[in-house]
């Protein structure tokens, strides 16, 4: 057999990049990517088909201490991602101040080939980037290293090839026209919130999951209606801000991006419902796709 597949997971410490990396691997912006971090809470993943390779890559969540559940879940995805991986991409910030020992603890861990992806080398001097590459030769003695910056695309395509030769030899395991495993509706929902991430400040991105209630698809139109949950009234006020101003730039900015994404009208509503605590609550975590 000639043909090669297998599982590729993005891990490291929020905000080093990973999302960037993982929209410039697969070719389509699947993963938000803020400036805020923690942004990324699902397994989320890519995949890359040609004639003899299907790479599936995961983007996962910075690796965090979890606080409450929610966190608890998030921090489950990084650990089942591991499992399956047949390569891993550790993916560590130029400046990153060398506090990144549980992303390490869960590296010593695993098996597969683990790969140093240095990123944001764009912001940094040469000589920086030499003493990192020693620096992590030293502390993890990875297959490999690659100075990188995931934003501007410098050095992908090496990785592209060094993926490729470690991966194992192994039938398609998606259909070779598959781009994610995960549906148009969960993609709306990431829409819409990487919109609260880029419009509200402190607590409120965090305290916000969105769902998408309805989906479809008529002649001319797509009609969708979601539900943005917060913990709080206070909240809900902010969400919603003075005469509906902030829902409706959240719906004008969602609704532009998801017709990019699908190339067709959208007829976009949302709603704002007060959940109290839904982070610490498993069955509605649950229900928001977070608990098994």
């Amino acid at each position: 057999m000639s043909h090669k597949a297998g599982f590729v997971s993005i891990i490291g410490k929020p905000n080093a990049g990973k999302s960037t990396l993982m929209n410039a691997l697969v070719g389509e912006k699947m993963s938000i990517i803020t400036p805020k971090a923690q942004t990324t809470r699902h397994r989320i993943m890519g995949i890359v088909n040609d004639e003899n390779h299907q790479i599936i890559f995961s983007d996962t969540p910075g690796v965090i201490k979890p606080k409450y559940s929610l966190q608890e879940s998030m921090m489950s995805f990084v650990e089942g991602s591991l499992i399956d991986a047949d390569v891993i991409l550790f993916v560590t910030d130029i400046h990153e101040k060398y506090d990144e020992h549980d992303v390490l603890e869960k590296l010593r861990k695993t098996s597969s080939p683990v790969a140093v992806l240095i990123n944001k080398i764009d912001k940094s001097s040469e000589e920086e980037v030499r003493e990192k590459i020693e620096f992590w030769k030293e502390k993890l003695n990875p297959e490999a290293i690659f100075a990188m910056s995931a934003l501007l695309g410098y050095n992908v395509p090496p990785i592209f090839e060094y993926i490729k030769e470690k991966l194992p030899f192994h039938p398609p395991y998606y259909e070779k026209d598959e781009l994610t495993d995960k549906s148009m509706r969960f993609f709306v929902s990431e829409m819409i919130r990487e919109k609260i991430f880029k419009l509200y400040d402190k607590e409120i991105p965090y305290s916000t999951e969105v769902a998408v209630t309805s989906y479809k698809e008529e002649a001319n139109i797509t009609r969708i209606a979601a539900e943005i949950y917060v913990e709080r009234d206070s909240q809900k006020n902010i969400i919603i801000g003075k005469a509906g101003a902030m829902i409706k730039k959240v719906g004008t900015y969602a609704r532009q991006d998801i017709e990019e994404f699908i190339g067709g009208k959208v007829f976009l509503e949302i709603f704002v419902k007060v959940v109290p605590d839904w982070r610490a609550k498993k069955n509605i975590l649950k229900r928001f796709g977070y608990e098994d």
